[in-house]
C-alpha cells in the first residue's frame, strides 16, 4: 500500500475505499458488515470491557430454569442444588449449577411487551417499537460512546438468525453489528487473491476512486452511500488483519469444541470467547426455539441442555483465562412462560414475571436479586423493568446513562430510557 493512500484524510479515505472496492474488489462480506471507527473512551471509564449477550429467543420458561417452583406449576421439572447454598435451579441446568458461585440471578424482571417481535425489540433497545423511528441496540450504544476495542475488527458481532435484530437504529450504519449466521463458516472471501499483491491492490483502488470521483462528489454524503463506503473500508482493513483468525474455530482443540456443544449455539459461545479475546466489545449469541406453547417438557430440556453446555463452558473458559472479571456474560429473553400449564402441555407468553442471569463482570458471586410468588406468577420483591436491567449492563460498562443523544429528527434518547441500574447486583 502506498504512502499517499495510507495517509488520506479519513472521510476522503472512506469514499476512496468504497468507490474502489465497489468496482474491483467484490469482497464477499455480508451487507451488514460495516466499518467501525474508534472514538475516545467515556470520561467515566469502563470497569467492564466486554459483554457476551446470550439471547434466548422465543421466551424462556423461568419456572423450568432460573426460578423453579414446586407443585403443579413445576410439571415434571425437578429442582437441583447449586454451588451456592440456598440457590436452586431447574434440573436441566446442572452444569451451570456448579458455576453459580460466579454469577447473579435476577428473578424479578417484568415487561410491558407480550408479543415476540415487540418484546425482542424492547429488550434489545429499552424502547417500545414505533413505526416512526428505529432505536439502537445495546451494542450500537456501546460503540457510540466508547468505540471498538480493536480498530481492525467490528465493534460488535451478532451470531444467529438476525431477522429481528434492531441493529444500529438511528445511529450511523457503521454502528450495526457484523452478522454471522453460522459460526462454523467463519468469514469467507475476506482475503485477496494470491495473484494480487498489495501494490497491485492499491493501484486498483486508486483507479476505481478516479472513475467514481464524480459520483462520490454528488452523492457521497447520503446515508446509504456512506454505509457502503464504510463496509468496504472495513473489509479492506480486515484483509491484512491477523485477528480475523478469531473466526476460525478449527484452531481450537476438539475437546474444547466438544465441551461447548457441537451445535450452532455452543460453537457461537466459543466464537464469542475468541472474539472478545481479540477486542470485540459486544458479542450476541442467540438460541432459538423457546416459544413452547406446546410440548414444553420435551422441548425445554433440549434447549436448556444447549444453553447449559455453552454457558457453563464459556464461564469456565473465561475464568480460566483470567477474562471473567472484565467480561459480563448476560443470559436473557423477551419474557417468561406462564406458570400455568396449558392443555397442549405447554406454557404461553408471560411478561408479568421472568428471570435473567449475569456472570462475571463485577457482579456478586452466588447472588439472587428479587423473587416471585410461590407459583412464579407475580413479582414479590425488587421488581425490575427491562430498562432497569439494561441500565445495569450500561453501568457495568461505565456508560453515561443520563447523557441525552438526539436522533436525526432531534428527538432525545438515553441508553436505557428511564431505567435505573440494579446497583445491588454489583460486588
Amino acid at each position: 500500500m502506498s504512502h499517499d493512500f495510507r495517509f488520506l484524510h479519513e472521510p476522503g479515505r472512506r469514499r476512496f475505499m468504497a468507490a474502489a472496492a465497489s468496482s474491483f474488489l467484490g469482497v464477499g462480506l455480508l451487507p451488514e458488515w460495516l466499518k467501525l471507527e474508534a472514538r475516545p473512551a467515556d470520561s467515566q471509564g469502563k470497569p467492564v470491557r466486554n459483554v457476551i449477550y446470550l439471547y434466548m429467543d422465543g421466551g424462556m420458561s423461568h419456572v423450568d430454569t432460573w426460578d423453579p417452583k414446586e407443585g403443579d406449576v413445576a410439571g415434571p421439572t425437578r429442582t437441583i442444588a447449586t454451588s451456592v447454598t440456598g440457590i436452586r435451579l431447574g434440573e436441566y441446568l446442572h452444569r451451570t449449577a456448579k458455576l453459580m458461585n460466579h454469577g447473579t440471578i435476577v428473578r424479578s424482571l417484568t415487561s410491558t411487551q407480550g408479543a415476540h417481535e415487540q418484546g425482542n425489540y424492547y429488550m434489545h433497545t429499552s424502547y417500545q417499537m414505533r413505526g416512526t423511528i428505529n432505536h439502537p441496540s445495546l451494542g450500537a450504544w456501546l460503540n457510540h460512546f466508547q468505540g471498538p476495542g480493536n480498530p481492525s475488527l467490528p465493534a460488535s458481532v451478532y451470531i444467529g438468525n438476525a431477522s429481528r435484530h434492531p441493529g444500529a437504529g438511528f445511529f450511523p450504519p457503521d454502528h450495526a453489528p457484523l452478522f454471522v449466521n453460522n459460526p462454523e463458516n467463519g468469514l469467507r472471501d475476506i482475503r485477496r487473491r494470491e495473484d494480487v499483491t498489495r501494490e497491485k491492490h492499491a493501484a486498483r483502488l486508486a483507479l476505481a476512486a478516479g472513475l467514481d470521483a464524480e459520483f462520490v462528489r454528488d452523492f457521497g454524503t447520503q446515508r446509504h452511500v456512506q454505509a457502503h463506503a464504510s463496509a468496504y473500508d472495513g473489509a479492506c482493513r480486515m484483509m491484512d488483519c491477523k485477528d480475523i483468525a478469531a473466526f476460525n474455530l478449527t484452531e481450537e482443540k476438539d475437546s474444547t469444541r466438544d465441551s461447548y456443544g457441537r451445535d450452532p449455539f455452543g460453537q457461537g459461545c466459543l466464537l464469542a470467547r475468541r472474539l472478545v479475546e481479540r477486542g470485540v466489545r459486544f458479542v450476541e449469541v442467540s438460541l432459538h426455539g423457546w416459544d413452547t406453547h406446546s410440548n414444553n417438557f420435551t422441548t425445554t430440556p433440549d434447549l436448556s441442555d444447549k444453553l447449559d453446555r455453552g454457558l457453563s463452558s464459556l464461564v469456565a473458559d473465561l475464568r480460566d483465562r483470567g477474562m471473567l472479571g472484565q467480561t459480563l456474560v448476560v443470559v436473557t429473553t423477551e419474557f417468561g412462560r406462564s406458570p400455568k400449564i396449558n392443555a397442549a402441555l405447554g406454557r404461553d407468553h408471560y411478561p408479568n414475571a421472568f428471570s435473567a442471569a449475569i456472570f462475571g463482570g463485577g457482579v456478586k458471586q452466588g447472588f439472587v436479586l428479587g423473587s416471585t410468588d410461590k407459583r412464579g406468577e407475580a413479582v414479590a420483591s425488587d421488581e425490575a423493568s427491562v430498562q432497569d436491567f439494561n441500565a445495569t449492563i450500561g453501568r457495568a460498562l461505565g456508560l453515561p446513562l443520563d447523557k441525552i443523544v438526539h436522533s436525526p429528527e432531534k428527538r432525545p434518547f438515553k441508553f436505557a430510557d428511564k431505567g435505573k441500574p440494579l446497583t445491588s447486583v454489583f460486588s
